[in-house]
């Protein structure tokens, strides 16, 4: 990346852009034919066809010349008035992060008294406001709906959010905890310690647990191991544990797929889930722990509707 940021390349694009500007005022002189003497006839060209339609050697309108230099002032307006010539930031001294940061505080102060109201309520009430879930709707689709999916029923490895199941709670609190600091979900690859035997037992074991078509010798040889490696996590029964973000597999939701090849792998190499802290993705804002109050309710009231 340093290639892109040395001095060299200001200085390169600075010279290119004021040769373009001056080689095609070059261009357009050198093309430019005097004007006609009163009586005197153009020259005639070499090209003539169908025995009398001539090419003759007429000068350009004055207009369409005038378009042409035109052009060329307002290049070197611009390029005076704002940035384009490497590292001069132009008489205005506008850039591109005061622009967003004006439209960022021209937001936040138009929004302030709508957010004002919605910090007065708690997360429930507001999930029932139908202003609030626009504003929260809109908060998704543009921090969360890349990994939930723009509908929030997620996809392999991003759970849905419109479900009851929930790997570290479903409660306003701990949405509000997950969105602030974010989770990082560990499952540890036992395929060595297991074996690939041991594995498919294990993996038959949890197939079992959900009423999974599965190997009954298998999964009985499994019990044993998943009570000595997994159950730490997922519990002896397997309902799971939301204070580790351990699944429930006992039931019909999977993460990433509930087939046996799928778990095989799973316990074989385990899986590394990391969901970002959303202090982070909403920056700095004066209006962030809003925004965070308003994501939650609308996150929360995805769940409620079923």
């Amino acid at each position: 990346m340093s290639d892109f940021t040395h001095g060299f390349w200001p200085i390169y694009i600075s010279v290119i852009t004021v040769a373009s500007i001056v080689g095609t005022w070059v261009f357009l002189r050198s093309q430019t034919t005097r004007k006609l003497a009163p009586g005197e006839k153009p020259e005639l060209m070499e090209h003539t066809w169908d025995g009398d339609l001539r090419d003759l050697n007429n000068p350009l309108p004055r207009w369409w010349l005038g378009l042409f230099y035109g052009t060329l002032v307002f290049a070197v307006a611009y390029l005076l008035l704002w940035p384009g010539l490497g590292n001069f930031a132009g008489v205005l001294g506008w850039t591109s992060s005061n622009a967003y940061e004006a439209e960022v505080k021209a937001a936040e102060a138009k929004f302030q008294p709508v957010y004002a109201g919605f910090m007065k309520q708690d997360i429930a009430s507001v999930a029932a406001d139908p202003e609030a879930r626009a504003i929260g709707r809109n908060l998704f689709l543009t921090y969360c709906s890349q990994c939930h999916g723009s509908d929030a029923t997620g996809a392999r490895g991003f759970p849905n959010l419109t479900d009851h199941d929930w790997l570290y709670g479903g409660d306003p609190d701990t949405i509000v905890a997950t969105l602030t600091g974010g989770r990082s979900g560990i499952m540890p690859a036992l395929g060595e310690a297991l074996g690939p035997q041991g594995t498919k037992e294990v993996a038959n074991h949890v197939l079992s647990l959900s009423g999974r078509k599965h190997d009954a010798a298998l999964a009985a040889a499994g019990k044993v191991k998943f009570a000595e490696n997994c159950a730490a996590c997922h519990m002896p029964d397997g309902t799971g544990m939301q204070a580790l973000g351990a699944p429930n597999l006992t039931d019909k939701v999977w993460l990433y797929g509930g087939s046996e090849a799928t778990i095989i792998e799973t316990v074989t190499k385990g899986r590394n889930g990391v969901m970002p802290a959303m202090t982070q993705t909403l920056g700095t804002t004066s209006n962030k722990e809003a925004k965070l109050h308003l994501l939650a309710a609308y996150v929360y009231g995805l769940s409620q509707k079923q």
